[in-house]
This record gives C-alpha cells, structure tokens and sequence, in this order.
C-alpha cells in the first residue's frame, strides 16, 4: 500500500519526472483559470511548443481554441504541432510585451485542431529526440567540435529537427549539418542557447529542494551580475550563490527591489560611530529589519545591535562634535544556537552492562541423582 501511496501521490505531485515535451513542462498553478474566455477578441493566439519555446500565430479561420489544446500551425517547408498557452486579449498583450519589432513579424496560421492522426505521428517523432540526441553527440566528438549538443527537438511532421547547442567560440558546424542530415535522413536546424536555457530544458532539483524555477514557470532568462549580490548583503560564496548551471541564481532578482527600497532610507556616508567608549566600527547590516551591528575595535569580540533611526541620531550627534553613548540603545547579538537540540542522551545507555550472575543451586536430590548416574556408568 505505501508502494501505490508513493506511486500514485508522489510521482504526480514531482515535477522532476514530468515528461520534459509539451505540454506539461511549464506545468503550474493556473492563476488564468478564473479569468474569461477572450479568444474572439483577437486572432493572436500563443502556442507553446518542447520546453520553454513559444511563438505566436493568428487564427484567421476563427476556431475556438481552448488552453492546452494541440493545434497543426504551419511552419517553414511543413508544420508543426504545440500547445495553445495564451488566446485572445491576454495572447495580444503578451504579444506587446516580448516582441519587439511587431511590424516586422513573421505571421503564420493555425491549421487546424490536432487529428489522432497528427497525434500519432507527433508521438512517434519526440520518441527519436533521445537517441537522435545521444548519436549527435558521438558524431559532434567524432568531429572535434567545442561544442555540446543540450537538447533535440523533433517538428510534428518528422521531417526536421532542431539541435539545440552550446558553445563558449564560434563552431564550424557544416560538415556536422552534413552528417546529420545524411544519418537521421531529415532538415536540420542548429540553434545555439546558453547556459540557463539548458538547464531549464533538462530541468533538477534547487538548492531550495524544489524543482529549478527555468524548468518549471520561468520563461525569460535576464543576466544577473554580483551587484544582485552585494545589494542584498548576501555572502560571496560561488557555491552558494551559482545554481544548477554554473550561473549566479534566478532568484537573486526575486526580493532585489524590496532591498533596493528599504536601503533608501539607510544613510549614504560611513557608518562608523565614535561613542564615549570608543570607536565603534561598524559589523553587519540587516537591511529589512534596519537593524545595524557594531563592534568595538578594543572589545572582547561581543557584537551590539542597534536600530536604524539611533544610528542616523549618533551620526547626527558626531557631526556636531559629540560622541553619544550607545549602552543604553544597543542590545548584544544573540549566540546562535542549535535548534535541533533533542535533549541530553543518557550515558548509562552506552555503559557496558555487566554480566548477570547466574546462581545455581543445588539440592540434595540433584547431587543423589548424579551420584547414582556415576555408579551406573562404573558398572
């Protein structure tokens, strides 16, 4: 029973072992569940396709189309089977948002609502990516390319394949393209992404314990620099701060503009105080709390904490030539404790026992018995 409990509960609560294609790989909560239908509003309608990929296309023949819905959309020289993520308002204003150059986009149209037939044969191209993956690999090695080949995906049609590839320098590729066409007998596209697409398209497990943020709802990748990093007053540990990738997080940017505000009211200059005791240097900053840490350069090594508004009056204060004492606004750090303290184990318990004393008692009719035995075997 807990075999099926674990089958049935926690494989389809784990987003680590959904099928990375379509349409289930950006698989999360439905906030646009609730909000009406508006596909007859605009003819922009968003498809999403393997991974992260999502284009956009006009449905000039009016179908009612539903989210999730496999749809035929053309495609150069074939066509090419997706999900619908976006109809309607919502799809127009996406739209706005990530494109650009609107007036020189590409247009193309929606076919038709997906047959069994198309079905069928889209199911039978994403069951090749994988092993067409694994021999692109070993012909890429075979050629001595700098290069690493992420992630092949399959058109509905099973005429042409995108290879997906990273690559630090530039890779003549043509000889490859050669090889590829020649051996998998389809059109080949390379497309060259970075690092973070990659681990979106493989997808894995944080350091949150959760599944990575690229692989399941986030679809825009935005450089993130070390400013994310000291704006927050984060430790510089590389191993801390790079994910799965080999990048600095995409969730350094999550809480950076609640940091950027709340150090707006933290004053510019240096924040070192001098106190009728001394120097005090400052330690450490808790920016959301605005709760400064000081630390006397002649002490015994104990920390105070002090709260934004008196640290900006002792400034204040030195500015005017006085030196304020701080006894009475500061209250030392906490000492870190362990709070998974589960109490003190029993010494006895690792004691070695001794051994029990075994009393044997012996009653005359036992001794009678043995010596009546021993006559018997003298006989």
């Amino acid at each position: 029973m807990i075999q099926n409990y674990n089958k049935e509960m926690g494989c389809s609560l784990c987003n680590t072992n959904i099928d990375p294609a379509r349409p289930e790989m950006l698989g999360t909560y439905d906030w646009l569940n609730d909000i009406p239908d508006t596909g007859y509003e605009s003819k922009i309608v968003e498809i999403r396709f393997k991974g992260t990929r999502k284009e956009f296309f006009r449905n000039e023949d009016g179908l009612q189309l539903k989210r999730d819905e496999l749809v035929v959309v053309a495609c150069s020289q074939g066509h090419d089977v997706g999900a619908v993520s976006l109809t309607g308002r919502l799809a127009e204003l996406q739209f706005k948002r990530k494109v650009k150059k609107q007036e020189r986009y590409e247009w193309k149209k929606i076919y038709r609502k997906a047959t069994p037939s198309d079905v069928i044969k889209w199911e039978e191209a994403k069951a090749r990516e994988n092993k067409v993956m694994i021999r692109a690999r070993q012909i890429a090695v075979e050629l001595n390319l700098e290069m690493k080949i992420g992630d092949v995906e399959f058109r509905g049609d099973n005429t042409k394949a995108i290879f997906y590839y990273i690559a630090d320098e530039r890779v003549d590729f043509r000889e490859l393209i050669r090889r590829y066409a020649r051996e998998f007998s389809i059109k080949v596209e390379m497309m060259q992404i970075g690092a973070r697409q990659e681990a979106g398209r493989i997808g894995g497990i944080g350091s949150c314990g959760r599944a990575l943020c690229c692989s399941t709802w986030l679809t825009d990748f935005s450089s993130i620099s070390t400013n994310a990093v000291i704006k927050q007053g984060l430790s510089p540990n590389a191993e801390k701060m790079t994910g799965k990738c080999g990048k600095l997080k995409c969730c350094l940017t999550y809480e950076l503009d609640q940091y950027l505000e709340a150090q707006e009211d933290f004053p510019n200059e240096l924040l070192t105080i001098e106190t009728d005791k001394g120097i005090a240097r400052h330690f450490k900053t808790d920016i959301l709390q605005k709760k400064i840490s000081y630390k006397y350069n002649h002490s015994d090594g104990r920390i105070f904490v002090i709260d934004l508004e008196d640290v900006k009056k002792f400034l204040n204060m030195n500015k005017r030539g006085q030196k304020p004492s701080i006894e009475g606004c500061a209250e030392q750090e906490p000492k870190n404790e362990n709070m998974m303290n589960v109490g003190n184990l029993d010494q006895k318990l690792f004691a070695n026992p001794a051994p029990p004393k075994i009393h044997i008692k012996r009653t005359g009719r036992i001794l009678n018995k043995q010596i009546q035995r021993s006559h018997e075997l003298k006989k």
